[in-house]
């Protein structure tokens, strides 16, 4: 992992700052390149998508502020302010419903085709998410799984969140407890879930681009509805493998994911009669 990259003059590059600046101007110029098909001015994907990141940013730092705050209220006023401005702890679902919300805001007061706008960016998102879950690998921030024999398995000794036995003591504890009676490694090898999540959303990225070549949509909602399907899914099987809190089962995360895995299917049962294939 490349926590810092490089420098340029005295301003460090870091892993996931570049990898957030790659995954938004992707983003952007697929989703103008979608609309611009539909004969949408380009200003409006591009505000759309600088609310995408805006609000995705501070939402899932919210949204991290208030999990630290509920799982360990200790740790987290032992030094309030330094969590509250760090630019670790981002909750990915956090950002994703603020941004949701606000650009549903945004298109109503504009009066916008939301459907249109929907399938024209639901390729960007999967796509941009895939390309932050390399920022991810490359700062060791934490994403990365449960302790794993596998081959594939990698430490992140340097991450900002590292794998070193000694000082990341909850990971010390799930390898005990997965693995009895093995001496306890300096640096511990877990799963690469960042490395995971990324192919899993290339992948539905292709499903995406496959099915907006062979169906005509008219902005029916299909492709917005089977990108939450497929982004709910492939969050919810990750998190089996993560170190999360429980709540009745099952983590945050994976309540998050049905949630959305269930409005995915309403949005294609509600609107799959709107649409033929060509």
């Amino acid at each position: 992992m490349y926590p810092e990259l490089f420098h340029i003059g005295p301003i460090p590059i870091h892993g996931f700052g570049l990898m957030l600046a790659i995954a938004f101007l992707s983003a952007n110029y697929l989703f103008t390149r979608f609309t611009r098909e539909q004969k949408i001015h380009d200003d409006i994907p591009s505000t759309i998508t600088l609310i995408a990141l805006v609000a995705g940013i501070v939402g899932s730092k919210l949204f991290s502020i208030v999990e630290e705050f509920y799982n360990r209220p200790d740790v987290f006023f032992s030094d309030p302010f330094s969590y509250i401005f760090s630019s670790s702890g981002l909750t990915f679902y956090g950002g994703l419903l603020l941004s949701i919300f606000s650009i549903y805001i945004y298109i109503k007061r504009k009066k916008l085709p939301f459907w249109i706008l929907g399938d024209a960016v639901a390729p960007s998102l999967i796509l941009a998410y895939g390309i932050g879950r390399i920022g991810c690998q490359l700062a060791g921030d934490g994403d990365y799984g449960i302790p794993s024999s596998l081959p594939w398995a990698m430490g992140y000794p340097k991450g900002t969140v590292p794998t070193l036995s000694s000082t990341n003591i909850e990971l010390a504890n799930k390898f005990k407890e997965m693995f009895p009676g093995t001496p306890l490694p300096l640096d511990i090898q877990v799963h690469p879930t960042p490395v995971y999540e990324t192919l899993a959303c290339f992948f539905i990225f292709g499903i995406l681009l496959y099915l907006r070549k062979k169906l005509k949509v008219h902005g029916t909602g299909l492709l917005f509805g089977v990108y939450l399907v497929g982004a709910g899914l492939e969050r919810f099987l990750v998190e089996f493998i993560r170190l999360n809190p429980l709540y009745l089962g099952l983590s945050q995360a994976q309540w998050i994911s049905i949630g959305l895995m269930m409005a995915g299917l309403l949005v294609y049962a509600k609107q799959r009669n709107k649409f033929y294939t060509v």
